[in-house]
């Protein structure tokens, strides 16, 4: 289960990084947070661009709703995705995983 956190702006997402993986995409849950590969290697916030176009692509969200909150060079990062709550964004995030299995 991904511990999402209420935020005034939206919901707080903890994301577990996997940078230069074969493959972009989510990975499920690690320790709390959403596992998320991207080929992109990480430098120059190369990998933070690239995972923000992960959880777009596979929430189904707009990328200005998703805001880098802490983590930028660390593979555990906490991004804000806005206009949304965590009720909801647990049902898109549950539905992207059995997609992706």
């Amino acid at each position: 289960m991904v511990n999402l956190e209420p935020h005034s702006l939206g919901v707080v997402l903890p994301v577990r990084a996997q940078a230069g993986a074969s493959r972009s995409g989510l990975r499920g849950e690690q320790d709390g947070a959403l596992k998320v590969a991207v080929t992109q290697i990480a430098e120059r916030g190369k990998a933070n661009k690239a995972i923000v176009g992960v959880l777009s692509k596979s929430l189904g969200l707009r990328k200005s709703q998703i805001e880098l909150l802490s983590g930028e060079t660390s593979p555990n990062k906490r991004f804000l995705i806005r206009e949304t709550d965590a009720p909801a964004l647990a049902g898109r995030i549950a539905e992207a995983i059995a997609g992706a299995d």
